[in-house]
């Protein structure tokens, strides 16, 4: 009896073990600030306890020169397999946020949320867009609306079929939407207690929707700057994020310019600067790419556009912010984002300082989704 009261004891002795770990003497990004040469303890997949010095029986994890941040998201992607979350897994990106798909097959692949080696999962559904627009070239069945009385019912229909949030599509290269459909999508949206995002391409575009209250857009606009006036009128009235996807911009920039030397596009350095002018006004910036387009992946590309946000102004510090608290808080994803005490153990863990050289931020060396280790290498 007493031997078999001992494995009992050394059995659960071992699943604490396995369940709570502290990550000790690490330099932490919580999500908001830096706190130098401090430990982490985590239990049953949330964060326990942040403090200098965490004392117990716990399995150790040695973060001395390393760096913890919050799981990243990449706030604008198009996943089209289940094997696209288990790329952004493996590159610390545990939450992407999908702009428009298929509905019944976005229902499909949220059910690995639940899944360590996999991103969570957030939807758009499908978006709004017009019989013939942005959206409908892809291949496959895409609901449409021509008008604003159609706008309740479309909207109704994408919460019903399980969307997290609204995208609307306002394109003006292909036929798209007008300008009072976009604004009653917008306040339907509302109504439904769902952020509404824009798709746009133009300044003007942007200077509509966002006055008439969408909550973001996910592009920058790429033609012009936006003249001074409109722009200072447009941030002191409106609270609103943007996502403005640098690296696909670069990508489709080189592409156009090839196409038409004439091209009316921003060039880098005029885009870098609208970014510097919404981060300087007080706008929040999200880190997204829109894979898989130009070719762009679900993972480490996400890094890439961070050290975008960090060459277009940003400090190192805010550019992380725009890849982990930020987007978290903007699409309310409820407790992560961030390394406090409460929260999801949603962490990575990283060799070298890239709050000092953001270029490090593709050195990672673990992950860890609800405090289980995410497999890295297959």
């Amino acid at each position: 009896m007493k031997k078999l009261t001992l494995l009992l004891i050394c059995l659960s002795n071992l699943l604490v073990a396995q369940e709570s770990f502290v990550i000790k003497d690490v330099r932490l990004f919580d999500g908001e600030i830096v706190k130098e040469k401090t430990s982490v303890l985590i239990e049953n997949g949330e964060i326990s306890k942040v403090s200098p010095s965490i004392k117990g029986r716990y399995t150790i994890v040695d973060g001395a020169g390393k760096t913890l941040i919050p799981a990243m998201t990449n706030a604008h992607v198009h996943a089209w397999s289940i094997l696209s979350l288990k790329q952004a897994a493996k590159a610390g990106v545990l939450n992407v946020l999908d702009m428009h798909g298929v509905e019944m097959m976005q229902n499909m692949m949220k059910q690995y949320n639940d899944s360590t080696h996999y991103a969570n999962y957030v939807v758009a559904g499908a978006a709004a867009t017009v019989p013939e627009g942005h959206g409908t070239q892809f291949g496959f069945p895409t609901p449409t609306l021509t008008k604003p009385e159609e706008a309740s019912d479309f909207i109704q229909r994408r919460v019903d079929g399980g969307a997290d949030f609204i995208k609307i599509i306002l394109e003006p290269w292909k036929k798209t939407l007008t300008p009072e459909t976009v604004y009653a999508l917008i306040n339907e949206a509302h109504k439904r207690n769902k952020i509404a995002v824009v798709h746009v391409s133009k300044m003007k575009d942007a200077l509509k929707v966002l006055s008439n209250k969408a909550d973001g857009l996910v592009h920058i606009w790429r033609d012009t700057i936006m003249p001074e006036a409109s722009f200072k009128n447009l941030v002191q009235n409106n609270k609103f994020f943007v996502i403005p996807t640098l690296l696909t911009n670069a990508k489709g920039y080189e592409r156009a310019i090839k196409r038409n030397p004439k091209a009316k596009l921003l060039a880098k350095k005029e885009l870098f600067g609208e970014i510097k002018r919404l981060h300087d006004a007080g706008v929040t910036l999200l880190a997204g790419t829109d894979p898989p387009n130009f070719e762009i992946n679900y993972g480490t590309d996400l890094h890439k556009e961070i050290i975008f946000f960090v060459e277009a102004g940003l400090s190192e510090l805010e550019a992380l912010k725009a890849a982990t608290s930020a987007p978290a808080a903007a699409f309310s994803l409820k407790k992560q984002g961030f390394i406090k005490e409460g929260f999801m153990a949603n962490m990575v863990l990283i060799d070298g300082n890239p709050l000092e050289n953001i270029e490090l931020i593709s050195k990672i060396n673990s992950v860890w989704k609800a405090g289980k280790k995410v497999k890295l290498h297959e």
